[in-house]
């Protein structure tokens, strides 16, 4: 197409554009209230104010009647009961909780939020809510000086979005992934603002094609969404995790994964035959590096039919999964949405006979081409659909299968469009939409259906989902990878914003296909990779059909050396990492954070690209270029240690440091703890051994954690068998007491110490440990 080619930018190819016109809501006529909510009668529409929780306040514009306040797909959370004072002057209305205060000017229609200082977060200014003839509704906001912008999901580019412009549409996007590259596969149309130091959060509930354009124009920035209302959430904050708190409070925070899903993984399209698979985790058995699981794409299944094994590549996949089990593996087999149209394939008879799949308003299903050829799509929106989609799971879960990965679940369509025809109906649950309007939840309501059905078939174990499309609230059900990455060093540099940022989004089970998926990789980018994936949440090895394999040994024995160490290294922070995400599943804080999540007050953190936080007190500062043995570090304040060398850095600086192809800069901040178990063999990975290394400091810190542990298999822990320690350690000139304050659950695991590991005291320093007479803690000696 010519639109592809330099045509393009050929002079005289300028677009012809009218200028576009907004219907401004206009002035206030009439308002009214019951309990939380005001609704609001204006000269071009009509609004709404609800409050959800002191610190998280709905507003809602709908040009055609008063809104409606019911039916989200991402909103979880019930509204609570708040205490909302009322003050009204002639062209004012004034709306007050503990930690909001909403101001309404009545002539023009305008909304200011403040913080319960009188701080502004969104101020409309004399641009507010409006929408075009052609249903398209917009908000306008004021953008401050000192603005900067996190999250919308899965994003290229730079940490912080302040001047983008990004758009909402779940895509399968194989082209490469540059910086403008837009939009991928998730829409997670929500954003946090940080301005000088504090934090607030805005999320736009609304499943249409949405754009957000945070380029300053006229000193505003807006988003807006091409039909349906307008309809989004504030979240107060003040720091950047209470905005990420209250958000995941809303939309529902991750279930905690069983531990097998969090080690290595290892992927390619495609391990075509049984036999390949065999050999593969013989090699990995035998070459003692560490692998939770092996992924099957489609060339596992007849004829790519989803439900399905081909019996002559794969003739015994149950006696499969049972070895490779035996061997400490699983196996996760990708699955699609695409049925095949075939008359005698029972999944496309059952679909058909049933009204299972995607329809037109006039009755005809609806097909287009994918793996299998001419497919029809399930019509997730629809709770049967969703329930006979799960249940289809028992063809994997009776043979042992434990997690699944879907895949092209956008949908995607081999089409010029890329996806299904935007006119076809979805029956919604009794309340009929165009594809238009919903799109950007089919992955979702597949990832519930995949979800709910593996859970209900795996007598109390936790399943695993790994997806590539989704929708905000995605977290509540899977993993997500950043879909299809090449093996070029830029996309090394795009993982630690992209992962980051989504969880920003409340997504912190997120990670890149290590490697990269398309393109040739190369041993340094595979081993510096690898050295990343060792400490992003989802670690897995991907590579495509026609590239080189990929696998840890494929690029000679030094190389292979460094990468077990890095994937050993993994299960060695396993307990750390555990309790990470156990924090995750209950706070809906990421495990890989950027540093302002933890520094707010530093602006040097607000666009740090190449340096993440484990948690609240590591730094990961890893090579993202070819032949670098140098790089620059920024420690915020505090003292740092180096985790390899025991070498100790101020904070608040940058630092040199040196890197060889072997090293992986790793800091610690003094004062606190960290968690670490040992490394056994594929078959037995939980350790035997725990050990909290605590890094001395000087200065008076206080640091207070907590470790958690369960059986990482089963849902036991809802029912109190979990062992969950909080702790505290304090450091001074003379001392560092580290204090075991309170031990819960009933979970007994197989070692029966902690040990006490204190590095870098000073002479003067002893050691206290007050254990509360819990003797699973002890110091070493």
């Amino acid at each position: 197409m010519l639109e592809d080619t330099s045509f393009a930018i050929h002079p005289g190819q300028e677009k012809k554009t009218n200028a576009v016109i907004y219907r401004d809501i206009g002035d206030l006529r009439s308002y009214k209230h019951t309990n939380n909510s005001y609704f609001f009668a204006c000269e071009n529409g009509f609004a709404a104010i609800q409050f959800f929780a002191d610190s998280i306040i709905r507003i809602v514009m709908n040009q055609y009647h008063e809104p409606v306040l019911n039916g989200s797909y991402a909103v979880v959370a019930e509204k609570e009961h708040v205490s909302v004072e009322s003050i009204e002057q002639d062209n004012l209305l004034m709306l007050k909780t503990e930690a909001l205060i909403v101001e309404v000017k009545k002539v023009p229609f305008r909304i200011t939020i403040f913080d319960q200082n009188g701080v502004v977060l969104l101020d409309e200014g004399n641009r507010g809510m409006a929408y075009r003839e052609n249903g398209e509704v917009t908000a306008f906001k004021k953008m401050h000086a000192d603005d900067h912008f996190y999250g919308f999901g899965e994003k290229s580019g730079h940490l912080d979005k302040r001047g983008e412009k990004y758009e909402m549409w779940n895509t399968d996007v194989y082209a490469p992934h540059n910086p403008e590259t837009d939009p991928l596969y998730q829409s997670i149309p929500y954003f946090m603002t940080m301005r000088n130091g504090h934090a607030h959060g805005v999320f736009f509930d609304n499943t249409f094609r949405t754009k957000f354009n945070m380029k300053e124009k006229d000193g505003y920035f807006s988003f807006s969404a091409e039909g349906g209302q307008l309809d989004y959430y504030v979240m107060a904050g003040p720091g950047p995790k209470d905005v990420l708190m209250q958000y995941t409070h809303l939309t529902g925070r991750m279930p905690l994964p069983p531990k097998w899903a969090l080690g290595y993984q290892q992927s390619r399209y495609s391990y075509e035959s049984e036999k390949e698979v065999r050999e593969l985790a013989k090699n990995f058995i035998e070459r003692g590096i560490p692998v939770d699981v092996i992924h099957l794409d489609i060339h596992y299944m007849n004829g790519y039919r989803v439900f399905s094994f081909d019996k002559e590549k794969f003739p015994y996949p149950e006696k499969l999964i049972s070895d490779l089990r035996e061997m400490g593996i699983r196996i996760v087999p990708i699955v699609d949405p695409g049925v095949k149209k075939d008359v005698e394939y029972s999944i496309y008879q059952e679909g058909i006979t049933n009204d299972l799949f995607c329809k037109y308003l006039e009755g005809d299903v609806y097909f287009g081409d994918v793996w299998p050829g001419r497919s029809a799509f399930p019509d997730f929106t629809d709770s049967n659909v969703r329930k006979w989609w799960g249940n289809k799971h028992k063809v994997y879960s009776k043979i042992g299968i434990e997690g699944i990965w879907n895949d092209m679940n956008e949908p995607a369509v081999f089409n010029e469009t890329k996806t299904m025809d935007t006119s076809v109906m979805h029956r919604n649950d009794g309340r009929p939409a165009t594809h238009r309007e919903l799109h950007n939840i089919y992955g979702l309501k597949m990832a519930e259906a995949t979800y709910d059905g593996m859970k209900e078939q795996l007598n109390g174990k936790r399943p695993f989902l790994l997806t590539r499309a989704g929708f905000a609230g995605i977290q509540r059900y899977g993993s997500v990878w950043t879909g299809d990455n090449r093996s070029f060093w830029e996309h090394l540099q795009m993982t630690l914003p992209m992962v980051m940022n989504l969880g920003i989004s409340g997504v912190p089970f997120a990670g890149p296909d290590v490697g990269g998926f398309a393109h040739d990789t190369n041993a340094e980018l595979l081993v510096r990779w690898m050295q990343v994936g060792a400490f992003t949440p989802y670690f897995r090895n991907h590579a495509a059909i026609g590239t080189v394999y990929q696998e840890p040994w494929q690029f000679g024995s030094e190389n292979e050396f460094i990468m077990k160490k890095y994937i050993q290294m993994r299960y060695k922070w396993m307990p750390q990492l555990y309790t990470l995400f156990h924090d995750a599943s209950v706070k809906g804080l990421p495990v890989m954070r950027p540093l302002f999540m933890e520094y707010p007050e530093d602006v040097k953190t607000y666009n740090l690209n190449d340096q993440f936080m484990v948690g609240d007190n590591v730094i990961i500062a890893p090579i993202l270029a070819p032949s670098v043995t140098d790089r620059s570090v920024y420690l915020p304040r505090g003292y740092w240690t180096d985790f390899e060398t025991g070498e100790v850095y101020t904070g608040g600086k940058v630092h040199l440091i040196h890197v060889e192809l072997d090293q992986l800069p790793i800091f610690v901040k003094n004062g606190t703890a960290i968690m670490q178990g040992d490394w056994t063999s594929n078959k037995e990975k939980n350790p035997k051994q725990i050990s909290m290394h605590v890094f001395a400091g000087i200065d008076d810190e206080t640091y207070n954690c907590t470790f958690y542990d369960d059986d990482g298999e089963t849902f036991e822990y809802e029912i109190g068998s979990f062992l969950q320690l909080t702790i505290g350690i304090k450091s001074s000139k003379d001392a560092v007491k580290v204090e075991i304050r309170d031990r819960q659950g009933k979970y007994v695991p197989a070692y029966d110490k902690i040990q006490v590991n204190v590095h870098g005291l000073s002479e003067n320093q002893r050691v206290v440990l007050d254990n509360d007479d819990n003797s699973m803690v002890s110091l070493y000696k």
